[in-house]
């Protein structure tokens, strides 16, 4: 029996706190870290080999013996000297990393969870997966670069310069200071230089440009034309050097672009998106090996693996890097 005051102030805050929870309307989906991975969208990929040791890649350049200049290979009725064609052959090796995590699940801690319904594998495996897409957004962007690797932004390789500066203001490269025409021009820029480096071989002009969040905000949201009824994206996608040799240009944002330029500015990269110019192999894609149980963790453990290659620029000339935009 509970007698006093006191003691019934307890029980009708014992019955208040039960019929809350009675009352309380539980959510079962899980609020998961917000967050986005872009690699696939902005990375040729190819997937399967198996586990190696790297990446191997032959090129080849062609010349001929005795006619290094000139137009020797043209016969006169005087010529007795025939030039040789030869295959000068090289390679190039990427490195590959190898991805290991293990899915811990403590049995007490898996009875607990079975108790409301919820399943404690499926989190871990979520996270794990989560996890194994942030190494491979970094791989793709900017390398893992505690194991000497580079990415698609900060190859040391890769030609670079500063944006053209705002006309009226003489020093000015960014974006927001600049006319649409300017903004075109620094784009076509790109382009060209693509297109140059690569013998003009259509193929080697950039068709894929990823720019700061920041600068494609400033496309986005800005307008062109007497009536405004068209953005300044819409003006580079329409009329860029590219669209002219009917090659297709995307516009993308990229937060790893914030930054990326010399002296801290944001950087514009402009490549060629082809995996005959630049690519990603996934040799083997996350898989889950057995699951064991270990009596000294009280727990079963289930190891996860992968593996993967650094970003291989089969080619630089179609890649540039313009900073300050």
């Amino acid at each position: 029996m509970i007698s006093g005051l006191g003691a019934n102030r307890r029980t009708i805050d014992s019955g208040m706190l039960f019929l809350t929870k009675e009352l309380e309307k539980l959510d079962n989906s899980i609020l998961e870290p917000l967050t986005s991975v872009t690699y696939a969208r902005d990375m040729p990929i190819r997937s399967g080999g198996g586990i190696v040791e790297d990446i191997r890649q032959i090129a080849v350049n062609y010349g001929t013996a005795g006619a290094s200049e000139g137009e020797q290979s043209i016969m006169g009725g005087q010529t007795n000297n025939i030039p040789i064609m030869e295959a000068d052959l090289s390679e190039d090796r990427w490195k590959t990393w190898i991805f290991a995590e293990i899915l811990k699940i403590g049995f007490f801690d898996d009875m607990k969870m079975q108790k409301v319904g919820r399943s404690l594998q499926e989190m871990l495996d979520n996270g794990i997966h989560l996890h194994y897409d942030k190494y491979l957004d970094k791989n793709v962007y900017v390398g893992l670069t505690a194991h000497g690797g580079t990415g698609l932004i900060n190859n040391a390789n890769v030609a670079r310069y500063t944006a053209d500066p705002h006309t009226a203001g003489g020093t000015d490269t960014n974006w927001k200071d600049k006319t649409p025409d300017e903004i075109l021009a620094d784009v076509n820029a790109a382009q060209l230089y693509t297109w140059s480096q690569s013998e003009y071989d259509d193929s080697g002009m950039a068709n894929h440009i990823l720019v700061s969040p920041e600068a494609f905000t400033q496309i986005v949201h800005r307008k062109v034309g007497v009536t405004g009824d068209k953005s300044i994206l819409t003006y580079l996608l329409e009329n860029n050097l590219g669209k002219q040799q009917g090659r297709d240009l995307v516009i993308l944002p990229c937060r790893w672009c914030s930054g990326a330029g010399t002296g801290g500015t944001d950087r514009m990269v402009a490549y060629a998106h082809d995996e005959k110019r630049i690519r990603m192999d996934v040799t083997l894609p996350l898989k889950r090996w057995i699951t064991e149980p270990s009596t000294k963790d009280m727990a079963y453990l289930t190891p996860y693996y992968a593996q993967w290659s650094e970003v291989q620029f089969l080619y630089l000339s179609p890649v540039v890097y313009v900073d300050g935009i």
